[in-house]
């Protein structure tokens, strides 16, 4: 194994930790930040997972025709200091009873950083597909399985436990989009990294990735869940550099104190410990209370996903489905993913009900526009009278990878309504899950009686039912879903200081309600799972040749 490490940023000294002075559980607070793709949620969390406060603030996202996803790593920063400065504020909680800092954050992005520790333009995120035709043209040989090379997909599945997604969407593809079209920002980047390690670096001054954060980039030896490591031959097969690549530290561990200029900006003291941060995926697991090997969660923000941990290192390439290195060390979690879930009702409102021609002309957005369409939604019988919404509107990653695919609105009629339409996005969202489930289940060997149901999809009483009725499984709604993450971060950042044990999380974890499926409405739903998967089967092909150009990248 190669010992080259990567170039020292001048921001790297690392900060003394501070002493922390004793306390009680409940004196004893965390600041955690969650970097969602909508923006950065900041709380102040007690060491008994009690939420002081917390606050959001919302960033922009650049999108474009050929596949492109980018935010300003900038505008993250102004928007987690202005937030956390207004949790704490609104906390009360003076900045010496936070004991530590941790982050979560979307996965999957990539952020180039200079010499000088500063992000080299726009970050790169989970959405953005350019990278497709390289990625390509990387895992190919002269035997090919699913568009891998057989040797190449034996290797990568065996160490890793997964493979860069032929989407261009994972960081191998991010990477290799910057070395081909923006030579000027590869060859400037001392380092990439993921979002959450991007914070990491703002708040501590070390470019540092985590065994778990670094999952994606497929290029670390995962098959002894104690000692992951970077591998080189998995270097060389994806076309990575390792001096492009951050040094890697255990998941769970302090990855240094709060530096100066960052403890003056969120108005903390330096040299708080800063705990290693994780994606978004781990911290749901946590937020949700479903810690347990298959106790199951149920996740819809932007993107949705069905997850649990698991005590084995598995992979199933046909729905590209794994278990990986967990945000809990010495644990593995379940990884899949949709692309859009609660992304498609924002696509609903923003495209559709409030476009913003309609804004420009002096029409307003409602404040509770979400809950107009839940009461919308509600009005409207199990099957939304016959319509089909699929919601691939930025391809799918789980129970398939197809970056090309791309949904729409089926079966609609001369009779079809407003509410029919609004009905069927509600429902398309919860079929996704239901053909998901199936996958997973399979992959677990294990049916799960319940889920936990997290994300900002979760506040919708109606979404938790309609889930419950299309899955067949009972839903427990937590309470302040859309704090999951947060929450998680926090918990995690507890417990690497050792304030609380892995058994303590699950009573920290409120229940708002729990859902089980209507006999009448599952009923319903049943035949039209099975013709949601036959919509799959049967247009794959007609948006392969219509998206395949145009959302693959130079090549593919």
């Amino acid at each position: 194994m190669r010992t080259t490490s990567v170039p020292t940023l001048p921001a790297a000294a690392p900060t003394p930790l501070r002493a922390v002075a004793e306390a009680g559980p409940e004196e004893s607070y965390a600041l955690a930040v969650d970097l969602g793709t909508g923006g950065p949620k900041v709380a102040v969390i007690s060491a008994r997972g009690r939420i002081a406060a917390h606050a959001f603030e919302k960033v922009g996202i650049a999108l474009g025709d050929d596949g492109a996803a980018e935010q300003e790593p900038e505008e993250w920063w102004r928007a987690i200091v202005a937030a956390g400065r207004r949790a704490l504020a609104e906390s009360g909680v003076a900045p010496e009873r936070v004991v530590g800092v941790g982050c979560t954050a979307q996965w999957s992005g990539t952020v180039a950083v200079g010499e000088d520790g500063r992000a080299i333009g726009p970050s790169i995120i989970w959405l953005d597909s350019r990278g497709a035709g390289a990625v390509t043209r990387v895992v190919r040989g002269a035997l090919n399985v699913q568009g891998y090379s057989a040797p190449k997909l034996a290797r990568w599945v065996r160490r890793t436990g997964g493979i860069p997604s032929l989407s261009g969407k994972d960081p191998v593809g991010h990477i290799h989009f910057l070395r081909e079209e923006r030579q000027d920002v590869y060859s400037a980047t001392a380092v990439f990294l993921e979002p959450v390690d991007y914070l990491g670096l703002r708040l501590t001054g070390l470019a540092r990735a985590s065994h778990d954060s670094i999952t994606l980039h497929w290029v670390t030896d995962n098959r002894d869940i104690d000692a992951i490591a970077y591998d080189d031959s998995l270097l060389e097969m994806a076309g990575l550099e390792r001096r492009t690549l951050p040094e890697l530290v255990p998941t769970g561990s302090v990855l240094g104190g709060l530096t100066p200029a960052a403890a003056a900006e969120l108005g903390l003291l330096a040299g708080t410990p800063v705990v290693a941060g994780t994606g978004d995926l781990h911290s749901a697991a946590v937020g949700s209370g479903a810690v347990d090997d298959f106790a199951g969660h149920l996740y819809i923000g932007t993107s949705s996903w069905i997850s649990c941990h698991v005590p084995f290192k598995k992979t199933d390439a046909l729905t590209n489905i794994a278990s990986i290195p967990s945000g809990l060390p010495g644990r593995y979690l379940v990884a899949d993913e949709h692309e859009t879930g609660g992304a498609c009702l924002t696509w609903l409102r923003d495209n559709l009900l409030f476009p913003r021609d309609a804004l420009d002309a002096g029409a307003t957005v409602p404040d509770d526009a979400f809950a107009l369409l839940n009461e919308t939604a509600a009005g409207v019988a199990p099957g939304a009278r016959g319509i089909l919404f699929t919601p691939w509107l930025n391809g799918e990653r789980s129970p398939v990878d197809d970056h090309t695919i791309r949904g729409g609105f089926h079966n609609i009629s001369l009779s079809s309504t407003r509410a029919d339409m609004v009905r069927a996005v509600f429902e398309g969202v919860a079929l996704n899950s239901a053909w998901l489930l199936g996958a997973v289940e399979k992959y677990t060997k294990r049916r799960f009686a319940s889920l936990a149901f997290v994300g900002g999809g979760a506040n919708s009483d109606l979404w938790s039912q309609i889930h419950a009725d299309v899955m067949g499984r009972t839903i427990s709604q937590i309470a302040d879903p859309v704090l999951a993450n947060v929450r998680g971060a926090g918990l995690l950042t507890h417990r690497a200081l050792g304030h609380l044990t892995l058994a303590d999380v699950p009573a920290m974890v409120a229940v708002k309600a729990v859902y089980t499926p209507d006999e009448a409405a599952s009923a319903v739903y049943a035949p039209l799972l099975k013709e949601f998967v036959n919509l799959y089967e049967k247009t794959k092909g007609i948006h392969k040749r219509l998206n395949g150009a145009r959302v693959s990248g130079h090549g593919a």
